[in-house]
């Protein structure tokens, strides 16, 4: 390259400009294949990126109708604005409700007694124990707290579940204490422990006793549940929240005498809107393969993806997916989309959707719709449930042995005899641990119980336990009639199920057969799916490992051991479109494999770049190196012709004059 600037001195023909020309026409058809051939690769890649686009769209609609849930969808409708409903469709089911309001639900309020000041009477000292909902507090009261401002501050602070103010009547001042939540189980007991010595009086602190045995406090407002009839049948609640009497039912009830009709129905426009989302997707999809696949005849030109094999693999596994009979729906009143208004134009491959034959199907044979699009388990006994399936189970029939029924863990407690006990300070606290994690306390009320009434109290204390509520275990209090032994068993079922008295009181074994102890835990069901063992965790048993029934998972609800008759799967059309389209845009899909290829071309064109530039080089520098050698040369052969021409012009002279 040094020596390009002084190329064709000698010659005035070899110049730079010849080498320039010449290095462009050796370059040029390579040049042209890399970037036609760049520019096709990157073209394609665009292409690939359209319809990768165009084929996950169709997943999400796809996803929505392979969920059972969704093909369930229901409307609730009140006759009364006092009686409102909230739907939860995957679990609620057609029907007409008559919803009767007798009461709502109260939280109770209580009034003290009028004292001349609020600040600076004395209200007397000792001690005061709230218990709301199941829960104490003890506050004391003395020289620091000892007016009804102080007491009322104190219950505040306590945070027990109830609320104090003083109110100014005009005539004096008012303590007022209010329960934070409705219903009866959260009335406010208060008792006194007064420094006087007398705890029932109505003078010190006693004043504001209110039990069962002294009401020093007026109950200006009671505690209430709330009643309500359904279809005639009378159900209670602790708030106007009505809850768990219909399945994906619930009431809020707002006034008191009013009767309402509730009705629920399938909304089978809700469900065939999503079909027609998933049909338009369809054939958007459709649109794209042609735009990129087709011929135009305008043009003459097919698309950049005409007769792509890639291409033509994707609609041949969608035309299998959507056009099959979906296997275990061989009898079935529906069988294909077809059969639910789900049409091919064999003319543009479009899917045509007939709304009204759609939803026609859905009232009349829900079940087999469901099943057309969602997976779905069958099984022959009704204590068998169908929970998930994996990504390997195959459709198909699995008989369904059990060797073991799960079973719940339990603590049994003594015989302390049938007769009536008394609940006091020495019997009354009783603390557990469930299944092996969750702990709760409990102070009973104090009163006289007969076995069977005690169970209820424990009972009560427990389902109103935030510790239990919030890790969502139960517990279910029992009697012996015979011998008055209490027992307890866990909500949950399976190996990890059981109950333990960690704390009991004073007297609690003398009086209520209960002593520390640890539960009996319960089992897990055990079986095979299908011929396979399967794992059991609780009532549900879980099918791993290979085989056609990998990944299924069955739950147990009952029964006995034994072959327990067959289990049916179903993969709908929507869970395998899932699948098909997951497997096409995914990592190892063939639009993926496609792109990877390309993208090594274009790498593979890059490095071509490189080594073209590099024999380019050194074709200029050959060039360079020969103009300059014939170049010099040429400059010889100008000096030599020019000494001759110089000799023979001398010698012309000196052959004149002779």
């Amino acid at each position: 390259m040094a020596g390009i600037s002084s190329v064709g001195i000698g010659s005035g023909v070899l110049t730079s400009d010849l080498i320039d020309q010449l290095v462009a026409a050796e370059r040029q058809t390579s040049d042209n294949r890399l970037d036609f051939n760049q520019q096709r690769a990157e073209a394609l890649i665009s292409a690939y990126g359209t319809l990768k686009s165009a084929v996950t769209e169709l997943r999400l609609p796809m996803r929505q109708l392979s969920s059972p849930d969704n093909l369930k969808s229901f409307s609730a409708s009140s006759s009364n604005d006092d009686v409102t409903v909230t739907l939860d469709s995957s679990k609620a089911s057609r029907g007409n409700y008559t919803v009767k309001v007798d009461s709502l639900a109260q939280s109770q309020s209580l009034a003290s007694g009028t004292f001349a000041d609020k600040d600076a009477t004395s209200i007397g000292t000792g001690s005061i124990t709230l218990n709301v909902g199941g829960e104490s507090k003890t506050i004391t009261v003395d020289g620091s707290n000892n007016t009804l401002q102080g007491l009322a501050n104190a219950i505040n602070d306590a945070g027990v579940g109830a609320t104090a103010g003083v109110v100014d009547t005009g005539n004096g001042f008012r303590l007022v204490l209010s329960s934070e939540e409705t219903g009866i189980d959260n009335a406010i007991e208060i008792t006194v422990n007064d420094s006087d010595s007398d705890n029932t009086d109505a003078a010190g602190l006693s004043q504001f006793a209110f039990n069962a045995t002294t009401s020093n406090l007026t109950e200006t407002v009671a505690a209430q549940d709330a009643v309500v009839q359904v279809n005639g049948i009378t159900i209670s609640r602790p708030t106007n929240t009505i809850e768990n009497v219909i399945d994906g039912l619930s009431f809020e009830v707002k006034a008191e005498g009013v009767t309402s009709t509730v009705k629920v129905a399938q909304d089978t426009s809700a469900v065939a809107d999503r079909v027609a989302t998933f049909v338009e997707k369809f054939n958007t999809l459709q649109d794209t393969v042609k735009a990129l696949s087709g011929y135009n005849s305008e043009t003459q030109q097919g698309g950049l993806l005409s007769g792509d094999a890639t291409i033509r693999t994707i609609q041949s596994q969608m035309r299998e997916v959507l056009t099959r009979v979906v296997p275990g729906l061989e009898n079935a009143s529906v069988r294909t989309l077809a059969d639910v208004g789900i049409t091919t134009d064999y003319k543009t491959g479009a899917l045509t959707f007939d709304r009204e034959k759609f939803e026609t199907q859905l009232k009349q044979n829900p079940d087999d719709v469901t099943a057309l699009f969602a997976e779905q388990g069958r099984a022959s006994d009704e204590q068998i449930e169908f929970v998930r399936s994996g990504i390997n189970t195959e459709a198909g029939d699995f008989a369904v042995n059990i060797t073991q029924i799960a079973t719940q863990g339990s603590l049994q407690g003594a015989s302390a005899g049938t007769g009536s006990v008394t609940i006091n300070d020495d019997n009354d606290a009783l603390s557990f641990k469930v299944d092996g994690e969750t702990s709760v306390s409990i102070k009973l009320a104090a009163g006289t119980y007969t076995r069977e009434e005690l169970a209820t109290q424990i009972q009560s204390q427990l389902d109103n336990s935030s510790a239990l509520s919030a890790s969502g275990k139960s517990v279910t209090v029992g009697v012996d009639a015979a011998t008055g032994a209490l027992s307890f068993s866990s909500g949950s079922y399976g190996s990890n199920s059981n109950v333990s008295l960690t704390a009991v009181d004073t007297n609690s074994t003398a009086d209520l057969g209960l002593s520390v102890q640890t539960g009996t835990p319960g089992k897990d069901v055990a079986g095979t799916v299908g011929g396979q063992q399967a794992t059991g965790e609780g009532q549900n048993l879980f099918v791993d490992g290979n085989g056609s029934a990998a990944g299924l998972e069955i739950k147990i609800t009952g029964g006995s051991t034994g072959p327990r008759g067959s289990f049916t799967f179903i993969e709908g059309v929507g869970g395998r479109a899932v699948d098909l389209v997951t497997s096409i845009v995914g990592a190892d899909g063939a639009i993926e494999t496609r792109t990877d290829t390309l993208q090594d071309e274009l790498a593979s064109i890059a490095e071509d770049r490189v080594q073209l530039n590099e024999r380019i080089e050194s074709y200029r520098e050959r060039l360079v190196a020969q103009f300059s050698a014939a170049d010099s040369l040429i400059a010889k052969l100008n000096s030599t012709r020019d000494y001759v021409t110089q000799q023979l012009e001398a010698l012309a002279p000196q052959n004149n004059s002779n």
